[in-house]
């Protein structure tokens, strides 16, 4: 039994976590893996050869640049390139450097929730690629959205890659899609990858790797939550696992607590007990076919323009406008 008191939040982190740990079943989102150790560990799970969605995404933008770019153009003068959560923006340098290379104008606006990594992209493009206009932005990402929206007379591409999308439910995809919509003007564009379905061992294994990195990702929530809010989490007594359900499509990731135990989490005065082999659900990665993706679509009031694969089929990345009929 949770011992719960009044308590006023300083942060979402607090609010998330406590009432996270105090829902049956227990639950904690994946967005605050990220920190600066979460940062790292997340550029070393996409550095790992069972994670196949980097490079499939990385051959998608190297095979296609050059029509990418003509679509993305596409007769103006130049356009806003904003992506949502951009990390360490590797893939993005592929689309910008082609950019630079051909003078095309484009100022780049990377959108992320980590100051950390925005920093540290900043530097790297100004470094690497001097001719890109940057202009970071931390925040959510409609909030951020929004600011950028108050500029009319210039397109908006939006770039959400490494198949984000598929960490919400189809309920909450569509209102994720239709939220970017709102914010979309009749000419530009959405980019996104979407993860496809595939063989169920190839998914279970980019998840769960042997190494333990996705494993050490996942509890990274935990250290978290034991250096922010002093917390006690001993990280050693959960384990991390994963499941999937080729029929829908659903990928879930779950830190197992190994034995009863008791946490306190002294910032918001709360004690949560712990049965053996109690879960706490961390994560979930959906996987897309064609069928579903343009279902998605049509409930979000936006069309598929184009769309492009890896060579094996295994990831798309899709292009949509906003649909004039809705």
């Amino acid at each position: 039994m949770q011992q719960k008191t009044t308590i006023v939040f300083d942060t979402q982190f607090e609010e998330e976590v406590y009432h996270g740990l105090t829902n049956y079943p227990k639950h904690l989102s994946s967005k605050y893996f990220y920190d600066a150790k979460g940062d790292k560990l997340f550029q070393d799970i996409m550095n790992m050869p069972e994670y196949y969605l980097t490079n499939s995404e990385y051959n998608i933008l190297e095979a296609f640049k050059e029509e990418i770019a003509r679509l993305f153009i596409n007769g103006t003068e130049g356009f806003n390139l904003i992506e949502l959560g951009a990390g360490d923006g590797k893939k993005t340098k592929i689309l910008l450097k082609y950019f630079s290379e051909n003078n095309i104008r484009v100022k780049y606006l990377p959108i992320d929730i980590s100051q950390n990594v925005l920093d540290e992209l900043e530097a790297s493009i100004k470094e690497e690629l001097p001719k890109i206009t940057v202009e970071t932005l931390q925040g959510t990402y409609f909030e951020t959205l929004s600011e950028v929206n108050s500029i009319q007379d210039v397109k908006k591409v939006i770039l959400f890659l490494g198949s984000n999308i598929g960490n919400l439910l189809h309920p909450q995809a569509i209102e994720f899609l239709s939220q970017i919509r709102a914010l979309m003007q009749e000419e530009d564009l959405l980019f996104m990858g979407f993860d496809q379905k595939k063989n169920p061992q190839t998914i279970l294994d980019a998840y769960n790797d042997q190494t333990g990195i996705t494993a050490a990702f996942n509890k990274n929530i935990l250290v978290r939550i034991n250096a922010e809010l002093g917390g006690d989490f001993k990280v050693s007594n959960f384990l991390h696992w994963e499941v999937y359900d080729p029929e829908t499509g659903t990928a879930k990731s779950y830190l197992v607590s190994k034995q009863a135990q008791t946490v306190t989490i002294e910032k918001l005065g709360l004690t949560v007990t712990f049965k053996a082999w109690e879960t706490i659900h961390t994560e979930i990665s959906q996987k897309y076919d064609d069928d579903t993706v343009a279902w998605l679509a049509e409930r979000s009031g936006l069309k598929i323009e184009t769309e492009f694969s890896d060579d094996e089929n295994q990831y798309k990345n899709y292009v949509f406008k906003k649909n004039k009929e809705e």
